[in-house]
């Protein structure tokens, strides 16, 4: 018997990349809680990274600005210097 495709929101797939990205998880360990395929969470990972660049077009950087609530950015920034910051005080070299 076929199971049926899983959907995921686009919103569970931020959150969970955002996880991988922020070393809160491995890939492996994100498949595994979530029962997600790594090729898939790989795939996921590949997306976001290429498209986030888009975010920042002059158009929607506007838009986002006037809404008023906290964007991913936002929270990226955030969350990558609290990041960088562990990462200097362990004495691992970073670009940021």
């Amino acid at each position: 018997m076929v199971k049926p495709r899983r959907t995921y929101t686009p919103e569970f797939k931020v959150r969970v990349v955002l996880e991988m990205l922020t070393s809160k998880k491995s890939l492996s360990q994100a498949s595994r809680e979530y029962g997600i395929k790594d090729s898939v969470l790989s795939r996921w990972r590949q997306e976001f990274l290429e498209r986030a660049p888009q975010i920042f077009e002059q158009g929607r950087l506007k838009i986002a600005r006037r809404s008023g609530s906290p964007s991913w950015s936002d929270w990226w920034d955030d969350r990558r210097c609290s990041w960088t910051w562990q990462k200097k005080s362990s004495g691992v070299r970073t670009f940021c």
